[in-house]
């Protein structure tokens, strides 16, 4: 039965891929993964109050600037992104899940996760794959009263942003989620 899942969740995983790449069998080159990154970036900075001034006191910042969830009954997600340590590309890497439940459609969102602390990003770095909720914690940022991102979060050694089209992203998660490295 175990089997049968994980052969399913490859294929739709490998289905949504082939529909929703930009360059269908072509993965996103080096260039086009920091050009991405530095966009989701100031997309941060503009929506978010303070997150410039967390960026600057990251010891390491991987962005995931389009991570492409989509299902129908059972679900995956993927994107790929890159590792900024002192705000140049240091590595590549990409997250991918899968779900199985109630869902339809497809939607993109952008994911940031800063390593507030040298070992923190050491420990990240270490590992050959890195699973959410195994392997490290990430403390979700979220927005507090009067619009504030919530204080008792940002003081976490690993913290994440989960944003859309219109801003921070509220009541989701990166648990499950296996992050690894890839050559680019």
């Amino acid at each position: 039965m175990r089997d049968i899942v994980k052969a399913a969740l490859a294929v739709v995983l490998a289905s949504m891929l082939a529909v929703f790449s930009s360059a269908p069998g072509e993965a996103a080159s080096a260039q086009e993964i920091d050009a991405d990154a530095a966009g989701a970036m100031q997309k941060l900075y503009n929506r978010v109050d303070g997150g410039y001034d967390l960026a600057t006191r990251a010891a390491g910042i991987l962005v995931f600037p389009s991570v492409v969830k989509a299902g129908f009954g059972v679900g995956g997600e993927y994107g790929e992104g890159v590792l900024l340590v002192g705000n140049r590309p240091a590595a590549y890497y990409n997250t991918i899940s899968a779900s199985i439940g109630f869902q339809f459609g497809a939607q993109a969102r952008t994911v940031v996760i800063m390593f507030m602390t040298p070992a923190s990003l050491d420990s990240f770095r270490r590992r050959q794959g890195w699973k959410i909720g195994v392997d490290g914690s990430v403390a979700i940022v979220t927005l507090g009263a009067g619009g504030a991102i919530d204080t008792n979060t940002i003081r976490k050694p690993v913290i994440g942003f989960i944003l859309d089209n219109k801003g921070l992203m509220y009541n989701l998660t990166l648990e499950g989620s296996k992050i690894s490295r890839i050559d680019r």
